[in-house]
């Protein structure tokens, strides 16, 4: 199957198979590809979290609304963390990346108001959020991105400390009756003259 095809067949899965479990392997792939994901200067201000204990996934589940049940019967769960304290995110920097990218980072975000430079390290996790979706229907894996859940619960429930949850990605394998599926719902979009300019 070509790529295209398989982003013609992927979608957001509702109703997953709770008997179905993702492969030790696979799931340690999953986490290389996580782990090469790029971001603005490499600066890689993240944290993946991936949640196999069914007891941990039921206290998350508790805390995601009408998500709850895809989190239960996924096969895991992956929980995408931001840094969230900048002197920590400096040191990280600092000890890590080249001297040209830190240069970057002084001059034209350090100066910007906190919430700024949060807000710019937050989009940095949703680069790693389209590279894991796209892994994910590359190599068969059905996913559920989720934003409808309670971040701080999240942290909390994690014991996070320098970061904080931004959103999570349930996987596994779709349930037969999942209605969502593209054979059943069509997958809708708009047209592509409506949303791509060549100039």
């Amino acid at each position: 199957m070509s790529f295209i095809e398989t982003m013609e067949t992927r979608y957001t899965t509702k109703q997953y198979d709770g008997s179905k479990k993702i492969d030790a392997a696979t799931i340690d792939t999953l986490k290389e590809i996580l782990h090469l994901s790029p971001s603005s200067i490499n600066s890689q201000p993240w944290n993946f979290t991936f949640v196999e204990n069914d007891e941990l996934k039921d206290q998350l589940a508790e805390a995601s609304y009408f998500n709850a049940d895809r989190i239960r019967n996924a096969s895991h769960l992956v929980v995408f963390n931001v840094i969230n304290d900048l002197p920590y995110f400096e040191e990280v920097i600092n000890a890590n990346l080249p001297e040209g990218a830190v240069g970057y980072y002084n001059t034209f975000l350090k100066p910007k108001p906190e919430a700024e430079v949060k807000n710019w390290m937050t989009h940095q996790v949703y680069l790693a959020l389209g590279v894991f979706l796209s892994a994910c229907a590359n190599m068969g894996i059905d996913s559920t991105p989720m934003e409808g859940i309670v971040p701080e619960a999240y942290t909390e429930i994690l014991g996070l400390d320098k970061h904080e949850t931004v959103f999570a990605v349930a996987i596994g394998y779709r349930d037969p009756a999942d209605d969502n599926q593209v054979n059943k719902t069509p997958k809708q979009r708009r047209n592509t003259q409506e949303v791509i300019t060549t100039l």
